[in-house]
């Protein structure tokens, strides 16, 4: 059963705790359904968070000042929001979830939310309206800045959450593969940075946690003009057999640390952006760092990240930059990327 606590409450998340971010949308809601169905894998509460801006209006008269909009009215529809949002999950998952409406702009919110909390969940786009919420600002601010790994959900990938109990709203358009059809695999997106061996990290721990395999993914974009200054001709077979090398040593690396994961390692040709959003598609979870390296392998730069969060068909999870001590020993596996 679930239990809702009051929106007084202490607020507590520390290490305990998964934040989803809701502003009424479809979008905000399918993001809700995954937040519950991951905090009931965790055994952890769910917060879920509306937060609201009073909008200040400019008088006609200079002498007059400002006038301001009553809060208790702004307050109570985002409370409304809020409690629509939580009747649509209650019941349906064992989780305690706490319920919390904020004051102010909803990406300043929620990171500093992020401080504490375990992880956060929001939709890939929201509503704007008087509310103020604009989930879609939110979901490209949230991953770059956040001190917590944050997940973006698509509305795209509803279809996939039905078997939770609650049927998050479906998207118009294409047809999307439901639960049944989805291939139970993290996907990682890598390219030689110490950002995108964070995230092989992070991607390895949610496998296990989850009994999944991992695959590590790299791509290679096809080379363009650009290159025509190049004094000779790039071997582009030499090129995939040095890259297979670091990715097979990086592997190497990553099961020292997660002996009993089964983890696997490919190299695709093509555009990142469209090689993890095609992951996407039927990947359980797409893990990315928050930026990467330049360069023909150039993955997870901050351009590739945010393209792959505003077209991706599934969840991805987006790891912030941070200090680990396994990172420290990869270089005793074999080459890296220079």
């Amino acid at each position: 059963m679930s239990e809702a606590h009051k929106p007084d409450a202490p607020w507590h998340p520390q290490g305990r705790g998964l934040v989803v971010g809701v502003d009424g949308s479809d979008q905000s809601m399918c993001a809700l359904v995954w937040a519950a169905q991951e905090a009931e894998r965790r055994h952890c509460p769910l917060h879920v968070v509306t937060a609201y801006t009073v909008p200040v209006f400019a008088a006609s008269s200079m002498d007059a000042g400002y006038a301001t909009v009553d809060d208790s009215v702004i307050r109570e529809g985002a409370q409304a929001v809020l409690d629509q949002s939580i009747r649509k999950i209650a019941g349906h998952h064992d989780i305690e979830i706490v319920p919390r409406v904020e004051s102010g702009d909803a990406a300043g919110v929620l990171l500093e939310l992020s401080e504490e909390a375990e992880l956060m969940v929001v939709g890939s786009r929201g509503r704007g309206g008087f509310v103020g919420r604009l989930l879609g600002s939110v979901s490209a601010a949230l991953p770059a800045h956040s001190k917590c790994p944050t997940v973006v959900v698509p509305l795209y990938c509803a279809p996939r959450l039905d078997e939770a109990g609650v049927s998050a709203p479906k998207p118009k358009g294409e047809p999307c593969p439901r639960a049944e059809e989805i291939e139970k695999v993290v996907v990682v997106g890598v390219d030689g940075s110490e950002q995108a061996r964070m995230a092989s990290l992070i991607a390895a721990e949610q496998a296990q946690s989850r009994g999944l395999p991992v695959r590590v993914v790299c791509s290679l974009p096809p080379f363009t003009g650009s290159l025509a200054w190049m004094p000779t001709p790039v071997d582009r077979d030499a090129l995939h057999a040095e890259i297979m090398v670091q990715l097979n040593a990086g592997k190497a690396w990553l099961q020292s640390h997660f002996p009993q994961l089964d983890i696997s390692v490919e190299l695709l040709d093509g555009p990142p952006v469209e090689v993890l959003i095609e992951a996407s598609r039927t990947a359980e979870l797409v893990v990315l760092g928050t930026r990467g390296r330049g360069g023909f392998a150039g993955m997870l730069l901050g351009s590739t990240s945010q393209g792959v969060l505003h077209h991706a068909k599934g969840p991805v999870l987006v790891v912030p930059d941070r200090e680990d001590p396994r990172l420290t020993d990869r270089v005793n596996f074999g080459p890296m990327v220079a």
